[in-house]
């Protein structure tokens, strides 16, 4: 991948001497070497025959010396994650899958594939076929005459998504599933290409996807992806551009290279109806296509993927000798602006507000937090003594950095870009310390919603065991915010049953459940577990989960109403004290782990020390007004940057 990102710099640079469209396409084609007969085959066919289909090759070749696929016997093994996956039996983790792969075949490197490159491969007859098809479906579908011409070729005519392996798939997918649009073409809405994808989402979220992310790093699958419906985000787009593009119905990916509030980049479908507006949808989560400025995900800076590289992009960053790698292929346009809506804002800060020293032009990078680092998702030049960043969302912390190729350097403060004002507010540590009492190390992010689950669930006792008749001893009103809650029960009467049932709607979500006869006993009643059978998706999650004393496992019930699990004492006993601790995702304290605090100043996390829990809280002693990032050394990966006011963690 080095020499690739070598040549396509070189290029690049050839490019950037262009003054005129067939200035790139002869580039291009000199860069095809033993290839480029094939190439001028295509484009002397269509000079003469139609000039729109002369255009459209035009577009792919010029910007297909950028784009390219990897082969090789490692390709089979990456493939097997996924297609092994499909038949892998729920009541086994897909860790095991991985372990099994892994000893078979070995540990898998993107690095032990060869990447080949498109213009040097492509031959005639395959781009003659992809052309022909996408004008059919362009030209014969009647919602293809509110697409124009660019955003045909830009989000219709593309031949590959990433850098998957070469294929011809148009005929295959359009015949599979044009006759589930063939009634809607008859009717009054015919003429919207976002009405069609629904309907096309509509069947292929009747599959039974499987979702994980614990796959190693590889390329794109190909159309594939449309059987074996498992892996990541970026599995799920794939497979639903490839059926929106079969039939004409411009598409793509959008994307945010980390979000701003999790450790993490994402991907998801982007749609045009008939007045060029986005909709977007998760598949296979959400039901329908909603419109861009709706979607409540942290934002930043959000980006479109395209086939065309960047002209104007190349042009300015030609200069720099030093560009951050993720903005080196500039394959993707800014379409923050589509989805902040009238929450767009301008982060303009004078050098005043710098470190450093910096001359008119050069780069300065918008970053946010990933963990222990701060990755940039954008980039502006320094100039009239500021750095000025345009079309930003708001609602995270961000800061600013400069980067010398090898590593970068935060040149501001951290600080919070309010979502509803624009407002910018610094988060600078204190000369003042304060005691920061901590429960997590990370937001609940699932867990918020495990967490408010809990709430309306209740805690009953019973001499009956099919509860016939019971007395509600305790009505949870708040989400748990730590890992074991304490409450104390009014009631002086003795059960012989006692169980938690999960409020409707909530699965009877619930990782640990104790009894205790008195407050201050340590060692909780033992008994029968009792519950309702049956969890969702698998059997791992079953209503014993709540009594094995592992509070990373859980019930997750079948139903979404009339789960329960509890305890047969064996005879009446008298309960004064019950914990419990909600479904979570491990990112509470946990007893015995090691645990690190570290504070943002002077340009750097400075450590606060460590310290090895002994209970589901830890104490530190910190600063006041800081951004803070709590460590576990001793298990999990999901840490985020917080703050501390009264007496509570806000995690950004």
């Amino acid at each position: 991948m080095k020499h690739w990102c070598v040549w396509v710099w070189f290029t690049a640079g050839l490019f950037m001497a262009c003054s005129s469209e067939n200035q790139w396409l002869d580039t291009a084609l000199n860069l095809a070497g033993d290839n480029r007969a094939e190439l001028q085959k295509v484009l002397d066919r269509y000079k003469e025959e139609d000039g729109d289909k002369y255009r459209a090759a035009c577009f792919l070749i010029e910007n297909m010396p950028f784009h390219g696929a990897y082969e090789g016997k490692a390709l089979e093994n990456y493939r097997k994650y996924f297609s092994e996956y499909v038949s892998f039996p729920y009541s086994r983790h897909v860790q095991e899958l991985i372990d099994s792969l892994k000893r078979a075949d070995g540990e898998f490197s993107i690095n032990q594939l060869t990447y080949k490159r498109d213009i040097m491969t492509v031959d005639s007859a395959f781009l003659v076929n992809h052309i022909e098809w996408a004008f059919k479906v362009w030209r014969e579908q009647p919602w293809g005459k509110h697409v124009d011409f660019d955003t045909f070729c830009e989000y219709i005519l593309p031949y590959r998504i990433g850098d998957e392996p070469l294929s011809l798939w148009r005929k295959e997918i359009y015949e599979c599933y044009s006759p589930i649009l063939d009634e809607f073409r008859k009717t009054d809405e015919a003429d919207n290409p976002k009405v069609a994808a629904q309907l096309l989402m509509d069947t292929l979220r009747k599959a039974n996807y499987r979702n994980t992310a614990l796959f190693p790093v590889g390329p794109h699958l190909g159309p594939d992806v449309l059987k074996w419906h498992t892996g990541s985000c970026r599995e799920f787009t794939d497979a639903m551009i490839y059926v929106l593009r079969a039939l004409g119905i411009p598409c793509g990916v959008d994307r945010v290279m980390v979000l701003g509030d999790n450790n993490a980049s994402h991907f998801w479908n982007f749609v045009l109806d008939k007045e060029g507006k986005t909709y977007i949808a998760n598949l296979p989560y959400e039901e329908v296509w909603s419109k861009a400025e709706e979607y409540s995900i942290s934002r930043g800076k959000m980006y479109r993927a395209t086939y065309s590289i960047d002209k104007e992009a190349v042009r300015k960053l030609g200069k720099y000798s030093d560009v951050y790698p993720a903005f080196r292929r500039p394959f993707f346009r800014d379409v923050t602006a589509l989805y902040t809506g009238s929450r767009n804002w301008t982060v303009a800060l004078p050098d005043s507000l710098l470190s450093g020293q910096f001359r008119e032009g050069d780069m300065v990078y918008l970053c946010l937090a990933n963990r222990l680092q701060w990755q940039p998702i954008g980039y502006t030049f320094f100039k009239k003594g500021e750095a000025r960043f345009e079309d930003v969302g708001g609602g995270a912390v961000f800061t600013l950095a400069a980067w010398n190729g090898k590593e970068y350097a935060a040149v501001s403060s951290p600080f919070l870009l309010e979502r509803e004002t624009g407002k910018i507010r610094f988060i600078v540590p204190e000369a003042e310390k304060q005691e920061l009492v901590l429960y997590r190390k990370c937001h609940l992010t699932l867990s918020v919603l495990f967490n408010d689950r809990m709430i309306g669930g209740v805690v009953e006792g019973s001499d009956r065991a099919d509860f016939g008749w019971k007395d509600t001893l305790l009505l949870i009103k708040e989400a748990p915010y730590r890992l074991y809650t304490v409450a104390r029960l009014k009631s002086d009467k003795p059960y012989r049953y006692m169980r938690y049932k999960g409020a409707d709607g909530c699965f009877c979500n619930i990782s640990e459940l104790a009894f205790y006869e008195n407050t201050e006993d340590t060692i909780p009643l033992y008994g029968e577990i009792i519950g309702t059978p049956g969890s969702f998706e698998d059997n791992t999650h079953e209503y014993l989960n709540a009594f094995d004393g592992n509070p990373d496992t859980s019930f997750d019930y079948i139903h979404p109403d009339g789960g329960w699990t509890g305890m047969d004492f064996g005879s009446p006993h008298r309960v004064e004290k019950v914990v419990y601790t909600p479904r979570n995702e491990v990112n509470f304290i946990y007893k015995g782990n090691l645990y690190e605090l570290f504070y943002w100043g002077g340009g750097k996390w400075n450590s606060v020390g460590r310290q090895m829990a002994v209970s589901d809280s830890i104490v530190y002693s910190g600063f006041q007004g800081a951004l803070f990032y709590l460590k576990n050394h001793t298990a999990g990966k999901d840490e985020r940057i917080f703050e501390y006011k009264d007496g509570k963690q806000i995690f950004w």
